[in-house]
């Protein structure tokens, strides 16, 4: 309740400053990231605050172009408009300028964006609530508001800087952990998000989003996360062995399908498209025996290999396919 009272409290100081404040707008305070890799281009957000659904309001990325952090009182126009100035070429200091100088409600802002080249801006308003603060440099910036305590921030920027040599995804969730342990949010914990964008866009701009990970509504949001992450990774490797096997190369297939088996062992989808790949390679009784575990625990897999042969993704005879259904 006292949090409460001090969040209405901000938004009748906001109303009282010319600001209208919709009720769509959430009151986003939280901590967060916006980074880039250096080696690969990719740009992400990552995200968590106490607060329902944080990553449809704090998190927007477009391939090519940026990613932008909209979060305390938050403007979510300041996403896509933020995002539109950089695609005219403007500076991320140049959009950041534009986007405060029109906004009364400014103070109560805190708004952090890069660039495909690495460059950053960061404003915290004076009237974000404590603890409230940004650290920013090449290729990063950390920002949080309404925090424990001043640690927050500065624990952001000291794993960020140390974990340089793993994938830029899971280096954003480290930082998300680091935050939490250094006191996190005030108000505790509820939701997060993980997004990435390529460093160009494409032709193929659907497939520009690498990553888009969100946790809603959980006790341990940024744990749930990173575990996203790891299936995300699994899924990886599924998503590689359905190519192979698009163009018939069912020895790379396997060879994905196996990788991701094994960080997923007691995933049915995962174990019922290895088996199918390995019939598909000739390897029967392998196929079959690996099939019956997977329809002992459901039955309907049995069923889906019935259709397979008729749009060719299981080439097997007619008393091969008999053992496989056995």
């Amino acid at each position: 309740m006292r949090y409460l009272i001090l969040s209405l409290a901000v938004v009748f100081a906001l109303v009282a400053h010319g600001q209208s404040l919709k009720p769509n707008e959430p009151l986003a305070h939280t901590f967060s990231i916006i980074a880039r890799d250096p080696n690969t281009g990719e740009m992400a957000v990552a995200v968590q605050s106490h607060w329902f659904s944080v990553g449809s309001t704090v998190s927007w990325g477009e391939g090519g172009v940026g990613v932008i952090a909209t979060q305390s009182f938050t403007n979510k126009s300041f996403g896509m408009r933020g995002l539109s100035l950089l695609k005219q070429g403007k500076s991320p200091a140049e959009v950041l300028e534009i986007l405060l100088s029109d906004d009364d409600g400014k103070d109560f802002r805190q708004v952090a964006i890069l660039d495909k080249h690495g460059r950053v801006a960061t404003h915290t308003g004076s009237k974000c609530i404590d603890m409230a603060g940004h650290a920013n440099g090449e290729n990063f910036s950390v920002q949080a508001n309404m925090m424990l305590n001043d640690k927050v921030v500065p624990a952001m920027e000291k794993v960020w800087k140390e974990k340089s040599g793993i994938p830029l995804p899971e280096r954003m969730v480290q930082v998300l952990v680091a935050a939490q342990e250094a006191g996190g949010d005030i108000r505790g914990k509820q939701s997060a998000a993980l997004l990435v964008v390529s460093r160009e866009t494409s032709k193929t701009p659907w497939n520009d989003k690498l990553i888009d990970l969100r946790v809603d509504d959980a006790d341990e949001p940024i744990q749930e996360l990173g575990r996203l992450l790891n299936v995300y990774r699994g899924f990886e490797h599924m998503n590689k062995g359905d190519y192979y096997v698009e163009v018939n190369d069912m020895k790379n297939a396997l060879d994905e399908y196996n990788k991701a088996m094994k960080m997923f062992p007691e995933n049915l989808e995962m174990q019922y498209w290895t088996a199918i790949t390995m019939a598909n390679n000739k390897d029967i009784n392998k196929a079959s025996t690996m099939l019956q575990q997977v329809y002992e625990k459901d039955g309907n897999w049995r069923e889906l290999t019935k259709r397979l042969p008729k749009i060719g993704l299981l080439t097997v005879s007619e008393k091969e396919l008999k053992e496989l259904l056995r």
